[in-house]
C-alpha cells in the first residue's frame, strides 16, 4: 500500500513535552501539548500517544487550537494509560497523526449520543457545529455522576435555547437511570432529527445504529477498535471489510450497514483473534 506525502508525515513520531494536565473525573484526565501537525486535526480524527518505555494508545482529539495546542482526554484503563496518568507536566511523550477521517459538518436538528469517553470527539464536533445548525441535543451516558465528562463545560459553552442535554447513569446517580439509549427511544419517537452522530461502547453504538434505521435518520459514528499501526497495515482494527484506522474511525449508516453481521458483536483481541465484543 503506498502512503502519500501527508500520511507519512503523520506517521513520523515527534516527541513534545505535557504542557498541561486537568482531572476531569475520577478515571479521566485531560492531557494538553503541543504538535503542530495534530493541531490540523478535524472532529473524528485520533492521533497515537506514545509513552515512552511503555506503549502507544489510540486516542480521539478533544480539541485544537491555532498556537498548535491539542487536547487529549485519556481515561485510566491498563498499563500505559496508567503510566501516562502518572506523568506530570513538562515530561516527555511522542505524538503520530492525525489520522483516519472525520465527522461530516451538517446543519438542522442534531442528536449526538455519547458514552463514556466517546464524549470526546462529539464535544470537538459539536464546536464546530454550533455556528452551523439551529439546535443540538446530547445524550450522554455514563456509569455514574462521577463519570459524566464534560457537562460543566456543555453547560456554559453551548446556547440554551439551541442546545439540550439529557444525561442517563446506570446507578440512576444523575438523570435517567440506563444506558444512553435508555431516553434515546422515547427521544426518536417524538422527535425529528437531520443527523445522529455518535461515539462510546461499540453495543451503545449498535443499538444508536438500529435506532436510527428504524426512524430512518442518517448516521455516522465513530468505532472505537484494537489500533497498533494506525494506517490500515496490521489489521487489528478490521470490522469486516474495513480497517478502523484507515477507512474511518467515522463510519456512515451506509458502511455500517455493509458489515451489520460484526458491527457491535465482534471485535479482535491482541492475538487477532475474533471475539465477542
Amino acid at each position: 500500500m503506498k502512503l502519500s506525502a501527508y500520511r507519512i508525515t503523520a506517521n513520523k513520531v515527534r516527541t513534545t513535552r505535557i504542557l498541561s494536565i486537568k482531572t476531569e473525573s475520577p478515571t479521566v484526565k485531560i492531557f494538553t501539548l503541543k504538535d503542530k501537525q495534530c493541531a490540523k486535526a478535524e472532529p473524528g480524527q485520533f492521533l497515537m500517544l506514545w509513552i515512552p518505555r511503555i506503549d502507544e494508545v489510540p486516542l480521539s482529539v478533544l480539541d485544537v487550537r491555532e498556537n498548535g495546542m491539542v487536547s487529549v482526554a485519556v481515561k485510566k484503563v491498563g498499563e500505559a494509560t496508567s503510566a501516562l496518568h502518572d506523568k506530570r507536566v513538562g515530561e516527555i511523550v511522542g505524538v503520530r497523526g492525525p489520522f483516519g477521517n472525520s465527522f461530516a459538518l451538517k446543519e438542522g436538528r442534531i442528536l449526538m449520543v455519547s458514552g463514556g469517553t466517546g464524549t470526546v470527539p462529539i464535544l470537538f464536533l459539536a464546536k464546530q457545529l454550533v455556528s452551523k445548525t439551529s439546535r443540538l441535543v446530547f445524550v450522554i451516558g455514563a456509569k455514574t455522576r462521577d463519570e459524566l465528562l464534560f457537562m460543566n463545560e456543555m453547560k456554559t459553552r453551548f446556547d440554551k435555547e439551541k442546545t439540550r442535554i439529557i444525561a442517563a447513569t446506570e446507578d440512576g446517580s444523575y438523570g435517567v437511570k440506563g444506558l444512553a439509549t435508555t431516553p434515546l427511544k422515547s427521544l426518536l419517537a417524538k422527535e425529528k432529527f437531520n443527523m445522529i452522530y455518535t461515539c462510546g461502547p461499540e453495543q451503545m453504538m449498535r443499538e444508536v445504529f438500529d435506532l436510527a434505521e428504524k426512524y430512518e435518520v442518517p448516521l455516522e459514528a465513530s468505532l472505537e477498535r484494537l489500533m497498533r499501526c494506525a494506517i490500515g497495515l496490521c489489521g487489528s482494527c478490521v470490522v469486516g471489510k474495513y480497517r478502523v484506522c484507515r477507512d474511518g474511525p467515522v463510519f456512515t449508516s451506509q458502511q455500517l450497514r455493509e458489515v451489520k453481521q460484526e458491527f457491535g458483536h465482534f471485535k479482535r483481541d491482541f492475538d487477532g483473534k475474533r471475539i465477542r465484543v
